[in-house]
């Protein structure tokens, strides 16, 4: 067995599909999801995914790792329900992992965001690199949330790009924002992390600053600006929910 993908999951019924399309190339699919309650689960049966159902618990490492630890394969394979292989990254995954010559323990994968589905080039979303593909038992999962895989050994950057399509509105958007701010800020005080006013006002402002003039943000046009905005207001909000923990 030689590629085993994971995915982890909640209520993932709009994206799942396209997702396992795009890795049905593996050897296996490992399901983690976090008790789904509407078809995610129904569809991934269609695609003979292995899937089992534990907790969260606002913890996305751990939720990985335990996927990890199911994984049969000689390579690990991360994807979320809301990406997609396309065809030339699947036939760059098959090549290395199959190439006997390759030393590597890890790859980064380019990828793409799409927002509204519009393509984006540029901000601190626009030529993101990930670790995705690692050999099995040669790394793991830190930081409960904007996870970090972390690999033993040599890594190496794989030239074809993954497409990640993680917002199809602005409701979804704020939603998402509001989500993951929560469990950066339980993160944040995880860490030691202290909140205080000059950072719950400049974080946001430098955020936007960072994304939209110093990475060109502004070169994606409105969507780009919607981007930066929603980035600094997720900053806002992570600082703001830790600020209001301490004063409790």
């Amino acid at each position: 067995m030689n590629i085993s993908s994971i995915i982890i999951t909640k209520n993932e019924e709009k994206n799942i599909r396209r997702c396992l399309e795009s890795v049905s190339f593996s050897d296996e699919i490992i399901i983690v999801d976090d008790y789904s309650n509407d078809k995610t689960l129904e569809i991934a049966q269609n695609y003979k995914a292995k899937i089992f159902q534990r907790k969260l618990n606002q913890n996305f490492a751990d939720q990985r790792n335990f996927g990890l630890s199911k994984a049969r394969a000689k390579w690990v394979f991360f994807i979320d329900a809301d990406e997609e292989v396309p065809v030339d990254l699947r036939n760059e995954i098959i090549q290395i992992t199959s190439d006997p010559l390759n030393t590597k323990n890890g790859f980064f994968v380019k990828r793409k965001d799409y927002l509204f589905f519009k393509k984006l080039n540029h901000g601190e979303w626009g030529n993101k690199r990930i670790l995705k593909l690692i050999k099995n038992e040669s790394g793991k999962w830190v930081r409960d949330v904007h996870e970090v895989l972390k690999v033993d050994g040599k890594v190496d950057t794989l030239k074809s790009e993954l497409n990640h399509y993680p917002h199809k509105s602005l409701n979804d958007f704020i939603k998402s924002v509001n989500l993951f701010s929560s469990i950066h800020a339980v993160s944040n005080k995880k860490e030691g992390k202290k909140a205080n006013m000059f950072k719950v006002i400049f974080y946001p402002f430098f955020k936007f600053i960072y994304n939209w003039i110093i990475r060109e943000g502004f070169k994606d046009k409105d969507y780009g600006f919607i981007m930066s905005l929603m980035m600094s207001f997720h900053s806002f909000l992570a600082w703001s929910k830790l600020w209001q923990e301490t004063k409790k």
